[in-house]
């Protein structure tokens, strides 16, 4: 018996330790039974702009976003995010992203956030925002996930399929209806501004396959895309994508829209 309890207690403190990841200090929220943060930026004026960080998971953001947030809350951009475990886009998941939204803007944060979506954070963001188009303002992604062909369908189908409920035929048959780089008129019509920083030599979310393919159909409809390649680099924590200025001066420019 007393194995069993101190087995839970270091389950509990594993898992306590674990959501406090966080790199600056922020409010903690439940929506739905899901836990949420919220850095607040203290000179926001009354629009109060903010971003969207996923994925928001038990270790992420963590130390390695401090660059990215630190600068944002000083130009009064606040910095959010909710933690809905592994999923991949599904309607459902899109649906609990909407609960999320809802509570930022009852809470007074503009109704129109630049989402960030870092890899398969940029899946999660890029397919919350092809159902409500109108009610962001850009998206940046860091080597982001944007083709479910890609990586989810080879790497992760698993949680692909557990997250859409659907048998892998299925959702095959229909990925187009499902997919991101499928589904961007609305993004077009409303205007949405999109930035993509993204290393050639990335194999694991290949940019060939993801932000390539985002940029081509993007300028194909007349959008307003701007990537910036790291030459050599793949999917790794390194400056060139966790201190990257240009990143921040678009979200910077896009949130003077908020202002």
């Amino acid at each position: 018996m007393k194995t069993l309890v101190k087995h839970i207690f270091l389950l509990m403190i594993a898992k306590s330790v674990a959501a406090e990841n966080l790199p600056l200090p922020a409010e903690r929220f439940d929506v739905n039974g899901n836990q949420a943060f919220v850095m607040t930026a203290q000179n926001s004026g009354g629009a109060k702009p903010w971003v969207w960080y996923a994925p928001t998971l038990g270790n992420l953001p963590n130390s390695q976003h401090a660059w990215y947030f630190e600068r944002l809350l000083a130009n009064g951009v606040s910095v959010a995010g909710i933690n809905l475990g592994e999923v991949r886009g599904s309607p459902a998941s899109a649906e609990k992203f909407t609960a999320f939204y809802d509570e930022m803007v009852r809470r007074g944060f503009s109704s129109r956030p630049i989402l960030l979506g870092q890899s398969r954070g940029g899946l999660m963001m890029l397919t919350w925002a092809m159902r409500n188009p109108g009610k962001l303002t850009a998206f940046a992604g860091i080597y982001p996930v944007c083709n479910l062909a890609s990586w989810p369908m080879k790497n992760s189908k698993d949680k692909v399929l557990k997250d859409y409920g659907l048998p892998e035929a299925e959702l095959v048959a229909n990925l187009n209806r499902y997919n991101p780089i499928d589904n961007l008129q609305g993004l077009l019509a409303n205007k949405i501004s999109l930035f993509i920083v993204h290393g050639n030599a990335d194999t694991l979310v290949p940019y060939d396959e993801n932000g390539k393919l985002l940029k081509e159909r993007y300028e194909a409809g007349g959008g307003q895309i701007t990537v910036k390649i790291v030459d050599g680099e793949g999917h790794k924590v390194t400056p060139s994508f966790f201190e990257c200025q240009e990143l921040v001066d678009f979200v910077l420019e896009q949130a003077k829209k908020e202002k």
